[in-house]
């Protein structure tokens, strides 16, 4: 689980703490990681006060400064292969990311397409393989921080969009909390039915 950045739109709270449906952020991402790998998620954060936000095993990133893709730099080289997921990403489902596992056997990455993403792939809930980790290397040292810099020297596949509509709607799936905004959407998302 990746947390970072937007924390000044909360006044410097960590946006992962806050409640949606009665829960944690990060407690939901929790859940949902547990469920579809069997094991305790880490959580790469470099808040100094990460590790007081759950009992997770807490590592800052390796690279620092490198924004998204120092963070799955971090979580692959520390736990590869991994799923990575935004901790403010409070309705990904469990079953979505065990689809994503099974994926990894042929490929290094293992990414949803999404309609509601500008690069019609959401990199921040994706399973990542052991060679992710020199590739990622080699695309920030040519200075590329894009969170698929370096998706054309690794195998991806691509999980259909009509596979994830399977999950639901991906506006909703791979929805953010990033304002206080996004905050009441998320409750509100909560309350609807299905």
């Amino acid at each position: 689980m990746i947390a970072g950045g937007g924390a000044t739109r909360y006044g410097g709270a960590p946006k992962g703490l806050f409640e949606v449906g009665g829960r944690r952020v990060i407690d939901r991402v929790v859940d949902a990681l547990k469920e579809s790998t069997g094991r305790d998620p880490i959580l790469i954060a470099n808040d100094p006060g990460a590790r007081e936000w759950s009992p997770l095993e807490v590592h800052a990133d390796i690279e620092p400064g490198m924004g998204s893709l120092g963070g799955i730099l971090s979580a692959v080289e520390l736990a590869a292969p991994v799923i990575c997921v935004a901790w403010d990403m409070p309705f990904v489902p469990a079953a979505l990311l065990k689809e994503l596992v099974g994926l990894l056997g042929d490929a290094d990455v293992a990414i949803p397409e999404s309609d509601s993403s500008p690069r019609g792939v959401e990199p921040l809930c994706a399973a990542y393989g052991p060679a992710c980790g020199p590739a990622i290397r080699a695309a920030l040292a040519r200075g590329d921080q894009r969170a698929i810099a370096f998706h054309r020297e690794v195998r991806v596949a691509r999980l259909p969009l009509d596979r994830v509509l399977q999950y639901g709607d991906p506006g909703v799936l791979f929805f953010n909390v990033n304002t206080p905004e996004d905050l009441k959407r998320a409750e509100s998302l909560c309350r609807v039915p299905g």
